[in-house]
Parts: C-alpha cells; sequence; structure tokens
C-alpha cells in the first residue's frame, strides 16, 4: 500500500467547502484522473457507485459515506485500485483545512505499477484541491 497525502487551506466557511466537496456528481470536475460516475444506490449517507477513471478507462466500484461537514470516505471495493480514499475537512477562524489521503495499492499483477502511478495520483490530488480552494473562494 502507498499513502498519498494533500492538503489546502481554503478562506471560505465549512458549509460552503462541503457543499462543493459533498457534491459526488461533480467529482470528475475536480478530480482529473476520474472520467465519469455512475451512482447505483444511495441509502442514507452511503452511496455504492462505479467509477471511470483515467487510468485506462478501467472501472472501479466504490462505496462512499458521507460525514456531514467532517469527512468523505471513498472505499474501493472493485477493480484496478484497492484501498481507501479520504477527504477530511477542519474549520479554524473562518478558513477550512482541507486534506485528501490515499491508502491505496493496485489490484492483481497491475500492482507492481502502484509505485510509478503514485506520482500521478499526487499531483492530481494537489491539483483536485487547488481546484476546489478556487471555486470556494470565488
Amino acid at each position: 500500500m502507498v499513502q498519498i497525502q494533500a492538503s489546502v487551506e481554503i478562506d471560505s466557511s465549512l458549509d460552503n467547502v462541503w457543499n462543493i466537496v459533498s457534491d459526488l456528481d461533480s467529482e470528475p470536475k475536480f478530480w482529473k484522473g476520474t472520467k465519469s460516475i455512475r451512482n447505483i444506490s444511495k441509502e442514507g449517507n452511503i452511496v455504492q457507485r462505479e467509477v471511470t477513471i483515467a487510468f485506462r478507462d478501467s472501472k472501479c466500484m466504490q462505496t462512499v459515506t458521507t460525514y456531514p461537514k467532517e469527512k468523505i470516505h471513498v472505499q474501493f471495493t472493485q477493480g484496478i485500485i484497492d484501498g481507501t480514499k479520504t477527504i477530511t475537512l477542519v474549520s479554524h477562524d473562518n478558513k477550512v483545512k482541507l486534506e485528501a489521503v490515499w491508502d491505496i495499492k493496485l489490484s492483481g499483477m497491475m500492482g507492481m505499477f502502484t509505485g510509478m502511478i503514485k506520482k500521478h495520483i499526487q499531483s492530481g490530488t494537489e491539483q483536485a484541491l487547488q481546484s476546489i480552494k478556487q471555486e470556494a473562494e470565488r
């Protein structure tokens, strides 16, 4: 497993940042590695979905659990990626620290490429957080 971590401080309210990151269907707008999303089911704060990622247009199944104004936990349940991505929000002085932590590996034979894609995911995560910051600070 590799861990990827990035964070950004956003000059905005917690409500505003939460409204952006919790709009799960708009994820491809910010996360360039996410090409498309197809929601399968929603029960309370848990969404089951199929995501097409940029890496070879691979499809991954995810269970996404939202903890309002606190965090979003994504569990990859099937596909080329195995592990989790957690988005955490911490509010202080009318600013929000937005952090993304991945704990993943590529599954099966693709496991040998995990280190190679780490740089791509790190870069994509930093870019996504900056895009969210720009949107929130408008």
